[in-house]
């Protein structure tokens, strides 16, 4: 509860603090027990803080334990995001609301594009890697093909490319990781729209699909937390037009703003489409995987983590994660720039051009942004 509440500044810091409690002064975990279940979280797809949270929970007392650490972490951010959903949906025509978002809405744009910069630099070493990029953020710009089709197709395209060339396993074994990512990128929630909610008489035939989406979502963050920005955008903002893409970026802002991970941003949906219930809704799907992953997958992932299939199908899906969330920066950075007048464009550009440098040059924490954004643009409002 206290990592869930204090843990400001990114995952790393969620998992720097964790080392620090569960290792070094609680010694619940050796190191060597630690950075194993670190290797294993960052190889699934969820968010890899929360996810250690989990497992440290489950190394400490089983299934009980993983329950409890990860409820304890998420819980507080939840609280907090919704609260702040609840202000900024009832006073979000207040002009010093307006004035608020308009300093922190470039500052968001700025953390994606400082965080493709970064996962750039990492996973792009080759040509292929950069072919499967460029494709992907191309597909996406130009077409509505689903970004969770795109990453199965990138994944299977690293199995081709980066598979071993002389390996004694079946590439079978690659299908050890839990089926739920392809499985649920099937799920039809196309057909769910506002009016197929208010429309029922049973509450259930609408929370059901909104499980169902968030279950999906929260099956296929690989590459961290902001992965959840074009997987969300796409059909959060364009197919069922939920959030406007303002909304929707202030609900990406009010993320950064929880000392939780950024996922939580789905209860900022959530609370927009039905409430605290389906705030709630959207936040116990979404982290439902990371659970199932790891009180149920972790011996296994434990032992086959370094099967080069996985690695291999891994490989190709990091660079499409790249180019998704870069294709996603395009449109939020538009509508950060879609100011009322052009020195309220200009005043939004410099600010976003700011926190890139402040974030890539001297890496300041995004939450401690997002808050400088606020204030600023409190008081660009007030001139």
């Amino acid at each position: 509860m206290k990592l869930g509440t204090i843990g400001f500044g990114g995952p790393q810091a969620h998992i720097a603090m964790a080392s620090d409690e569960a290792v070094v002064r609680r010694r619940w975990l050796t190191p060597e027990q630690f950075a194993e279940g670190l290797a294993v979280c960052e190889m699934l797809p969820g968010p890899a803080s929360t996810q250690m949270g989990i497992y440290i929970g489950y190394v400490r007392a089983g299934q009980i334990g993983a329950l409890v650490a990860g409820f304890c972490f998420i819980a507080p951010a939840f609280l907090i995001v919704v609260a702040l959903a609840w202000v900024y949906f009832r006073f979000q025509s207040v002009p010093q609301l307006e004035a608020i978002f308009l300093g922190i809405s470039p500052v968001v744009t700025a953390i994606i594009l400082a965080f493709c910069w970064k996962l750039g630099k990492k996973s792009v070493r080759d040509w292929k890697r950069g072919a499967i990029a460029v494709a992907v953020f191309l597909i996406t710009v130009f077409t509505s093909l689903s970004v969770l089709i795109q990453f199965i197709v990138a994944g299977l395209l690293g199995l081709y490319w980066f598979r071993p060339r002389s390996d004694s396993n079946s590439p079978i074994r690659a299908w050890l990781l839990p089926p739920l990512p392809l499985l649920a990128a099937d799920l039809p929630v196309e057909t769910l729209t506002l009016a197929s909610f208010w429309g029922t008489e049973r509450i259930g035939d609408f929370f059901l699909p909104l499980a169902l989406f968030f279950l999906k979502v929260g099956s296929f963050i690989f590459g961290g937390g902001l992965v959840i920005i074009p997987l969300l955008e796409f059909e959060v903002v364009e197919q069922l037009h939920w959030l406007t893409r303002t909304e929707f970026i202030n609900g990406v802002a009010i993320g950064q703003l929880s000392p939780g991970p950024v996922v939580l941003t789905a209860a900022f949906v959530g609370y927009k489409v039905a409430g605290v219930l389906g705030a709630l809704t959207a936040s116990v799907a979404i982290f439902t995987p990371s659970f199932a992953f790891i009180m149920l997958a972790a011996p296994l992932l434990l032992r086959i983590r370094q099967n080069p299939w996985i690695r291999a199908f891994l490989q190709g899906v990091t660079p499409a994660v790249l180019g998704a969330i870069a294709a996603a920066a395009i449109p939020l950075a538009q509508a950060a720039l879609d100011q009322p007048t052009w020195l309220y464009s200009l005043a939004a550009a410099l600010i976003g051009l700011a926190a890139a440098i402040a974030l890539i040059r001297y890496k300041v924490p995004t939450w401690q942004l997002v808050l400088l954004g606020a204030v600023v643009g409190l008081l660009i409002g007030l001139i």
